[in-house]
């Protein structure tokens, strides 16, 4: 295994993100420190994968790999066989590409991504 190495002291608030990408009920907010790039998602109550994030990359299931740490609500993620899991504030995750995923309840979902932001709801 490959150890992961920084080359320079960085911080960067998500507050004045380097990229936003906005589809419907979702904010994407990106910040690159140096060959690293993380990502601050947020999902409004209502929120579903399949009605919102798919009409900006157009595939049936997401199929990026996310690894992150949620600070905020609730999310359900159903894999393409069936399986499912539902994430809560406090819960580091991981979810395989393959999935559909939706906020459950009246709150917003936060997540805090190490892995998909770069490409996390980008037009296809």
């Amino acid at each position: 295994m490959s150890a992961v190495t920084v080359k320079a002291l960085e911080s960067k608030s998500f507050n004045e993100p380097d990229e936003k990408r906005r589809p419907p009920k979702t904010e994407v907010d990106v910040v690159t420190l140096g060959d690293t790039t993380l990502g601050r998602f947020t999902f409004e109550p209502g929120w579903r994968w399949s009605e919102t994030v798919k009409t900006v990359v157009h595939t049936d299931s997401c199929q990026n790999n996310h690894v992150g740490f949620c600070t905020a609500g609730t999310l359900t993620v159903v894999m393409e066989d069936g399986s499912r899991a539902t994430i809560h504030a406090g819960d580091a995750y991981s979810i395989p590409a393959g999935h559909d995923a939706w906020v459950e309840n009246d709150e917003t979902f936060v997540g805090f991504e190490i892995m998909s932001a770069a490409t996390y709801a980008k037009p296809a």
